[in-house]
């Protein structure tokens, strides 16, 4: 059984002192130990109190007061609060440690032990004594199971009639959300099991009133805006934009609401001190109220927490102490939060449990059909293996060892896809071989030289394009016998040059930048090669070593494609979790275990790759050669506000790069890197301002699920038709409707979904409930 105590702290002030009467007994019982103590004068407490207040309310935190001035003074911090709050806790145990008030103390340890369950109330009409928090008396901590409430000095027990049901019966008021998220909170309601709960959204008295009136309530829980008087006699609800209620407005209403059975109210909102005043006289069993302006998060987890405790069968109490102390995880963001929530108890009732609130006999039992043993074993043996079947695999798959598999299949959905338009707002410039050739007799120390990037620089700058990549190599200066190229590359802030980042884990030793170009305009141009060496990701950004000759944090088509976008009004901004944001699209990192990638280095910011087919990925922007625009057959159409990208298609240096696409039924089809820098600054713009999707993967936790429901789709089918014939058909049937069904989400959605997995449960757990049904039924016939 139970413990009750009861701190009876009768007249008096900070000032004057405190008589206190300590009581201890069993629940339900006649206490068993009465003794008296003083509490001394200590009117420092009020400013200690008063102090901490005032910064508290001073914080910037999101919450559910109106009315509630802020402080003018200089705007607090968060260490401020919680200095304040340490320093109020000193005092307060210092004060309680008192002489004068060691006799309770000393009684208090004899009476009690630690184990036991102990509700501690606490007796007095002193606002500031409420205020305070009991809950840190350092006696109190030693309890586990202990917990505070307040309560009057004067009650009565309500003669109540108290309704059977088979569910429990909430009425759930969502008041004036101004500023404030009441959607979480009724989104924790409604998934209440066992629980029938009505919503009133901002509604008026009328609708109230009526609803207290007509029906029998055990819960009533409001959420909104509600604050106190100062002096903590009166309190308000807000329940709509306009209007704000006082307790005593719906006095007969609520005392009626007490007669049928309501058990408890919660004020999930402000300052609510003032609510339980003006509740206490109704004589309700208990109300949960929170002491101070309430953050919507620690509100929204406080509700959370409770209920979850009392569902799973918890004391109220307990439940109310166990959410309030996880609610010590918020407190560097929410200083004290775990302050806010407190009891207020009626002495004469005995605080409810979830389970007592639902009638559990006579409940009507639907008369089901009896089934045969067989078939019970039959449906456990399906659920078992699907789950079996399903963990495997996800083991197996979280090892990499279907990891080549995966991205194969990956690799024919993406062919599979219908062709898309070219994206004219690039332009491809390419040296060919026979460009290459035609400047041998020129000074020439790469595909590209000195004169015909000079000539072509000159030609496509006066065009007005938006920006230029120069995906070629130039770890060199400029010749002297082209100053103007030399200027060029120094001033012009619509070029972006290229360089490579070193990979000590490739032993490669980068490439450094053309000596003329700062490095706010440079990009790196290092690709993420898988182990088959196609590029199927998309290197946004990585964090390059000290001794690199390349220190460009991003690459060359985020580059590009960022001076384009910027021109069109979307900037690069980060996100809180720092994702990365252009205009209305969330950019969020591939993650080490993403899609069929299992384990591989995710290092830096980097996306899967979106190609385009164009029909083939080469037609993905117009192209022109360099010898044509030395011969003038550049159109400025072509140009003007383009994306501009430089580079060499050139056999004798070999720039090229493998892709999901297929040449021929067994090669792979190879890009130039010119081409490859295309296709992602495509991917980019194209997504920001058109709304072409990046392809993203699921959650494991997503993933588990899908491949668990088609582990179950095999089971089901084999266990219910085991002719050979059938089973492969249905099978068959299965795994092509699998495929399709990848196929649309690829293609509408752009999600990668797992189809390798899912093809292995689904006839791992065909096969095995084959097997074991066949074992089965063997057993049965013998």
């Amino acid at each position: 059984m139970g413990k009750l105590v009861i701190l009876k702290l009768g007249e008096g002030n900070f000032e004057q002192g405190f008589h206190v009467t300590l009581q201890i007994g069993d629940e339900n019982v006649r206490p068993v130990v009465e003794i008296t103590g003083e509490l001394p004068p200590e009117p420092d407490i009020k400013r200690y109190y008063h102090q901490w207040q005032s910064i508290y309310r001073s914080l910037n935190l999101p919450g559910r007061p109106i009315g509630i001035p802020k402080q003018t003074i200089q705007t607090p911090t968060i260490e401020d609060c919680q200095k304040a709050a340490q320093e109020l806790n000193a005092r307060f145990n210092s004060w309680l440690a008192s002489e004068s008030f060691r006799r309770i103390r000393e009684k208090w340890l004899e009476k009690l032990l630690p184990e036991d369950n102990i509700r501690v109330l606490l007796q007095t009409q002193d606002l500031w004594l409420k205020k305070l928090p009991w809950h840190l008396w350092d006696l109190l901590e030693r309890y586990p199971k202990a917990e505070v409430a307040l309560s009057t000095p004067g009650y009565e027990q309500v003669s109540r009639s108290l309704p059977e049901s088979y569910s429990v019966k909430v009425l759930a008021i969502l008041g004036n959300s101004e500023g404030i998220d009441t959607k979480t909170d009724r989104k924790i309601l409604e998934e209440l099991p066992l629980t029938d709960t009505t919503f009133l959204v901002e509604p008026e008295c009328k609708d109230l009133t009526n609803q207290l009136w007509e029906q029998n309530w055990q819960i009533l829980f409001f959420a909104g805006h509600s604050s106190s008087q100062e002096s903590g006699d009166t309190g308000k609800i807000f329940i709509n934009q306009t209007e704000s209620l006082t307790i005593s407005q719906l006095k007969y209403a609520l005392k009626k609401a007490v007669e049928r059975g309501l058990q408890l109210a919660i004020f999930n909102s402000c300052d609510g001190l003032g609510l339980a005043r003006e509740f206490a006289d109704l004589q309700i069993p208990q109300i949960i109220v929170m002491r101070e302006p309430v953050p919507d998060k620690v509100a929204q987890e406080f509700l959370k927490y409770f209920l979850e405790a009392m569902i799973r069968g918890e004391l109220l109490y307990l439940a109310v102490r166990e959410a309030r102390e996880r609610l010590q995880g918020l407190e560097n963001k929410f200083p004290c939060a775990s302050w806010l929530p407190i009891i207020c108890q009626n002495p004469a009732d005995i605080p409810f449990t979830w389970h007592s609130l639902i009638k559990t006999s006579d409940i009507p039992i639907l008369e089901k059909p009896v089934k045969r043993v067989k078939n019970l074993v039959g449906l456990s043996l399906m659920l078992f293996i699907s789950l079996a079947t399903t963990g495997l695999v996800i083991g197996v798959r979280y090892l990499g060892v279907l990891q080549p598999l995966e991205l194969g299949a990956f690799d024919l959905l993406l062919r599979s896809r219908p062709t898309e338009k070219p994206d004219s707002r690039i332009l491809v410039i390419t040296a060919t071989e026979e460009d290459v050739q035609s400047q041998r007799q020129e000074e020439q120390r790469g595909s590209w030289s000195d004169k015909a990037l000079s000539e072509v620089l000159e030609k496509v700058l006066l065009l007005q394009p938006q920006a230029i990549g120069i995906d070629v190599y130039r770890d060199y200066s400029v010749s002297k016998n082209y100053p103007q190229l030399a200027k060029r590359l120094r001033e012009s802030e619509k070029i972006i040059a290229v360089c490579q980042v070193n990979d000590s884990q490739k032993a490669k030793t980068g490439v450094a930048p053309p000596k003329e170009v700062p490095l706010d305009r440079l990009g790196f141009s290092n690709t993420l090669n898988d182990t088959d060496n196609i590029v199927r990701r998309h290197y946004l950004a990585l964090t390059p070593p000290p001794s690199s000759p390349c220190l460009s944090s991003y690459s060359l088509s985020v580059q590009l494609a960022l001076r384009y976008l910027y021109s069109k009004g979307v900037k690069l901004e980060f996100t809180t979790d720092g994702a990365w944001q252009l205009g209305k699209l969330k950019i969020n990192p591939l993650e080490a275990h993403a899609g069929g990638y299992q384990g591989i280095n995710a290092l830096g910011h980097q996306i899967l790759l979106n190609y385009r087919a164009s029909p083939t990925l080469e037609d993905i922007a117009p192209r022109i050669t360099l010898n044509s625009v030395l011969a003038g057959k550049l159109n400025a159409a072509a140009v003007k506000d383009r994306i501009v990208i430089i580079g060499t298609t050139a056999e004798t240096f070999p720039d090229y790069w493998l892709t999901p696409y297929k040449d021929s039924e067994t090669h792979s089809q190879e890009i130039p890197g010119v081409i490859l820098q295309a296709q992602m600054v495509s991917q980019l713009i194209s997504a920001a301002l058109d709304g072409r999707p990046l392809l993203s993967t699921w959650s494991i936790g997503s993933e588990t699920i899908w491949i668990w429901f088609w582990s179950t789709i095999g089971c089901v089918l084999v266990y219910f038709q085991r002719k050979p014939t059938y089973f492969l058909l249905g099978v068959g049937s299965c795994i092509i409707f699998l495929y399709a069904s990848c196929f649309v989400l690829l293609v509408l959605f752009s999600y990668w979904v797992p189809l390798v997995p899912t093809v292995l449960g689904l006839a791992s757990s065909a096969i095995g409930v084959l097997i074991f049904s066949k074992s089965l039924l063997n057993q049965q016939n013998s």
